[in-house]
């Protein structure tokens, strides 16, 4: 599993693994998606574009 912390954007999440709520229901998903960083998408946990222009953050590895 690889998490890519995109730019001013959403988690992409790629490769094996399961996205769960807090009750541990799985909500289905594809090989990849993209989790809600800024709290904005009204389809969260996933990213539906609504940070565009609303949400900065560019995190660097040290």
């Amino acid at each position: 599993m690889e998490i890519k912390v995109r730019d001013n954007g959403s988690l992409l999440v790629t490769g094996e693994f399961k996205v769960l709520d807090a009750e541990g229901n799985e909500f289905i998903t594809k090989k990849a998606c993209s989790l809600c960083r800024c709290g904005l998408s009204a389809n969260k946990p996933f990213c539906d574009g609504a940070h565009k222009g609303n949400f900065q953050s560019e995190p660097r590895a040290k």
